[in-house]
């Protein structure tokens, strides 16, 4: 009788301690998934199915589907943050670009009336105007290329095959080092003229800060997976990304080149979203490279 009941006794310890695990390892998934909300990292993406040995233990099939329902809100979250970043970027660069316009238009005109005119040809006042003639002419035609940020072409998503692409990509750049992994039977629903505006943008970028060699891969999402559709990664061993200005890189006219506009990445993401696709900058580069991008493409 004994034995019986030092039996029942270990058995309830036991399930006591496994059940006390399992409930701090899962404040331990609230407290990351907290952290990572209080860091404005939504595309948190936290395991579901692992054993009792993994590192946060098994998940019950209530757990699972909740732990799935997080991840995938989590995703949806941060799709509606960056578009919502994206929209009021429009709309700033609308406002700013309209009213710079109305203010440098009658300089602009005035100016080129004045030179026209006899009376200020060969005086000391023709070189004053033709300066502020030529900066006026100037400063409208750099506001007028960056209405391209809020006057994009409508998507034209199709079945493209992807390898063929990056391959067309490649050529243009015969100078760069290539690593390529992509399966050969590998497709996305995307625009083929807007993903090639897209990886000329990302690889331009990586030229000019020094890249000799770019990477490229593809992987579906397992079935199965919590991680929806597949994953692009564009990858280069230029000068890294410094961390001050991670969080910067996407806003439009931040660059941290002398020679840079600092639209090219801000381009890229809205013409990702415009195919229902999202770009960011990877917390850990891929092996061997210094910088890496990743674009989560639809199922």
């Amino acid at each position: 009788m004994l034995i019986i009941i030092s039996i029942i006794l270990l058995c309830v310890l036991f399930c006591g301690i496994l059940f006390y695990r399992h409930q701090s390892l899962l404040c331990d998934r609230a407290h990351l998934m907290r952290e990572a909300i209080n860091n404005r990292d939504y595309s948190f993406s936290l395991p579901i199915r692992q054993g009792w040995g993994g590192s946060l233990g098994l998940l019950f099939f209530g757990e699972r589907a909740l732990q799935q329902t997080l991840n995938d809100l989590g995703q949806d979250i941060s799709h509606l943050v960056m578009q919502n970043e994206v929209e009021s970027w429009q709309r700033l660069t609308r406002v700013l670009t309209h009213e710079i316009m109305n203010a440098t238009a009658p300089i602009q005109s005035i100016s080129q009336a004045y030179l026209a005119s006899p009376k200020i040809k060969g005086t000391p006042y023709e070189e004053g105007i033709r300066a502020i003639y030529e900066t006026s002419t100037g400063l409208a035609n750099f506001v007028d290329s960056y209405r391209k940020l809020t006057q994009l072409q409508k998507a034209n998503v199709t079945n493209l095959p992807l390898l063929p692409f990056v391959e067309t990509i490649k050529a243009l750049y015969n100078d760069i080092e290539w690593k390529i992994d992509i399966p050969s039977s590998a497709t996305i629903n995307a625009d083929e003229n807007l993903m090639r505006q897209i990886l000329i943008n990302i690889i331009k970028n990586a030229i000019e800060a020094g890249a000799k060699t770019i990477g490229i891969k593809y992987q579906l999402s397992l079935p199965r997976s919590e991680v929806r559709g597949g994953s692009l990664t564009i990858s280069n061993d230029g000068a890294p990304i410094p961390p001050d200005v991670r969080r910067d890189i996407f806003v439009p006219f931040f660059t941290t080149k002398s020679s840079g506009n600092g639209i090219g990445l801000s381009l890229s993401r809205q013409l990702l979203m415009l195919q229902n696709m999202t770009m960011t900058l990877a917390d850990t580069p891929d092996y061997g490279f210094h910088v890496t991008y990743c674009i989560e493409t639809p199922i």
